[in-house]
């Protein structure tokens, strides 16, 4: 079974109700093990123009699912939970986002999906809830653990919003 981070983040309506859904959703899936989750975060929109705060959270799960079937799951359940893309615009306001941060320490760089992912070091809102669960884990890329890379932030102030859990 692989060992794989996902990152989770709402900025539309009921955020903490999507992760919950969505957190529930991967969970009910067969191939798919729940191992730890972190507490919810509040970020300021990252590199797009919105005034809605989102509410991040990592879970660390198992499964037997390769990672172009796991990024096929995510994205079935971002598009129940009414996940709306457009690619013109780039990033824009969402239900729900799950993203693929590592997969073991598998290196992926296809058309459909990069692993590790390829802005975790640049992004508090990812690192500091990973930090809580996995600060020995080590990028496969860097070789450097969460811990490092969280000294190296630029900006790692995050809002813990009540330290509850996914």
């Amino acid at each position: 079974m692989a060992i794989v981070y996902l990152s989770l983040g709402s900025n539309l309506g009921d955020r903490i109700g999507h992760l919950q859904q969505a957190t529930s959703l991967l969970g009910a899936l067969p191939e798919i093990n729940i191992v730890a989750t972190s507490s919810f975060y509040e970020s300021e929109p990252w590199n797009m123009d919105s005034e809605n705060w989102f509410v991040n959270a990592i879970v660390q799960i198992t499964t037997t699912l390769s990672p172009e079937n796991l990024l096929k799951e995510c994205q079935r359940i971002e598009y129940q939970l009414g996940r709306k893309r457009d690619l013109a615009k780039g990033y824009i306001d969402r239900t729900i986002d799950i993203d693929i941060l590592f997969y073991d320490n598998l290196i992926v760089n296809s058309k459909d999906l990069t692993i590790p992912h390829k802005f975790f070091h640049k992004r508090a809102f990812l690192i500091v809830p990973m930090l809580e669960i996995a600060q020995d884990f080590v990028h496969p890329l860097f070789n450097e653990t969460i811990a490092k890379l969280y000294d190296e932030l630029e900006n790692p102030e995050m809002v813990c919003l009540y330290g509850t859990r996914v």
